[in-house]
């Protein structure tokens, strides 16, 4: 079976409202990226961008997922409108990693520092 290494970082983490689209699949383990990126609370989820200069570390989970399900994975990130899947950098991790990273404008958005929810929000739980 195919598998495809994810990094997430939002709805789809342990004890959060979407992580049932990953039942089944295997837990690597806590993960953090380099320090190149940035994350926005959207309210409902987080945003994931790029920013290589002023970008830092983000906390999240390693996964690893049968390919089969990458497109219920794509269909729930609105790809490739709303969120793209591509390469992200884990730190002590050798192989290819993805993460799905936002396609919009964040400037409106509050920074959540390393990881979503940011101190002070929890997530509602709803399913």
């Amino acid at each position: 079976m195919p598998t495809l290494k994810l990094f997430v970082y939002g709805t789809l983490k342990r004890g959060y409202r979407n992580h049932r689209l990953l039942e089944g699949q295997q837990f690597i383990r806590e993960a953090v990226t380099r320090p190149r990126y940035r994350l926005f609370d959207r309210g409902a989820y987080p945003c994931l961008v790029e920013d290589a200069e002023g970008g830092r570390a983000i906390r999240g989970e390693l996964w690893s997922i049968d390919t089969k399900i990458v497109p219920v994975l794509d269909e729930l990130e609105g790809v490739p409108h709303l969120f793209v899947r591509r390469d992200i950098a884990v730190v002590d991790f050798a192989g290819s990693v993805a993460a799905y990273f936002y396609n919009g404008d964040v400037s409106r958005y509050p920074d959540c520092g390393a990881r979503w929810p940011g101190e002070g929000r929890k997530e509602i739980n709803d399913g």
